[in-house]
């Protein structure tokens, strides 16, 4: 599916919520298997590349090396809102809540086109993407653009928004999932090509591109913390391939986890070495599908006015198209 649905059990569900001239939001949720986490919790590790953002539940991660609750991903003033909701999520669906929970929220700022101090996303909204993360449909091939956490998101002076992709190997999957809020459009980069520089649009973005990308890695290979950390670290590779450099401003979260249903051991035969050495494809399977997953974000995203009619133009495939044979790399 090119998505990171391909790392078997993982599964993925949008809320989106559009309402009137200025409200454009919404929540994404991804499950690293469909039990509770809570009773089973998933490796995981965080890195932090450019820590400028409010997500919650990562400290924990770090120290322990596991998450007990679903990611969600959502519009940055509604992080603790949706913390929140996930606590009556765990109450009412799964029959009572823990004395004690750690909930992982990550956000990115989509102000440009929702009225963020609005605080919109809710129980209503965290509950419908968690509940269609665990439904046989969050299992399939994962929306893109538009959708979820993603809706209001702006991505190198384009429309963002959410976008997925995965790699295959003889003995793992690696599956990615970003949430876009960054760059600037003359930085963009598609497979080595300047395609941001080229594309001309009805005038140039109004106001600075957004800061910040989620990015989620998962793996069904039996890594430890430590080395999902590593595998965390590659996914800002993945970014810088597409032109972004990580500014100031910019919140560059990656969370990574592994469903531990590959063991290491046919990895490690394939690629005898000293250390973790056997981990190299598993870095290269991260940085390609990241980069992947940015693009395909601004593949899938459309063309979108909200607040004060503030417009974010959809990147014109055509004109991609056209670039690329301009530098002598047709996509047909």
């Amino acid at each position: 599916m090119n998505s990171i649905t391909d790392v078997e059990g993982v599964g993925v569900g949008h809320s989106t919520l559009i309402k009137g001239d200025d409200i454009r939001t919404g929540v994404t949720a991804i499950f690293p298997h469909q039990g509770n986490p809570y009773e089973e919790k998933a490796t995981a590790a965080v890195d932090l590349f450019n820590a400028y953002g409010k997500a919650t539940g990562l400290p924990q991660i770090m120290l322990e090396g596991a998450i007990e609750t679903p990611i969600l991903l959502t519009e940055t003033l509604n992080t603790w809102r949706v913390a929140d909701s996930v606590l009556d999520y765990y109450e009412e669906r799964y029959g009572g809540a823990p004395r004690s929970l750690n909930v992982v929220v990550g956000e990115t700022n989509g102000s440009y086109l929702t009225r963020n101090f609005g605080r919109h996303i809710g129980k209503e909204q965290v509950f419908e993407a968690i509940d269609r993360a665990r439904s046989q449909e969050g299992r399939g091939p994962t929306p893109e653009g538009n959708v979820g956490g993603g809706t209001p998101m702006t991505g190198y002076g384009f429309k963002g928004g959410v976008g997925s992709a995965s790699r295959v190997h003889d003995c793992f999957t690696v599956g990615v999932l970003v949430q876009l809020n960054c760059g600037r459009k003359e930085d963009l980069t598609i497979a080595g090509v300047p395609v941001g520089r080229e594309v001309e649009l009805p005038k140039p973005p109004e106001e600075p591109p957004g800061n910040s990308i989620m990015m989620v890695v998962a793996t069904d290979l039996d890594a430890n913390s430590r080395q999902l950390w590593k595998v965390a670290k590659r996914a800002a590779l993945g970014l810088a391939r597409t032109g972004s450099y990580g500014g100031n401003g910019s919140g560059d979260f990656t969370i990574s986890f592994s469903t531990g249903k590959r063991s290491l051991d046919e990895l490690k035969e394939a690629a005898p070495s000293r250390g973790d050495g056997f981990m190299s494809p598993v870095y290269k399977a991260t940085v390609e599908a990241t980069e992947e997953a940015i693009v395909n974000a601004l593949f899938g995203a459309e063309t979108m006015t909200g607040r004060d009619g503030n417009t974010r133009h959809a990147l014109p495939l055509d004109q991609v198209e056209r670039i690329f044979e301009k530098y002598g790399r047709p996509l047909k």
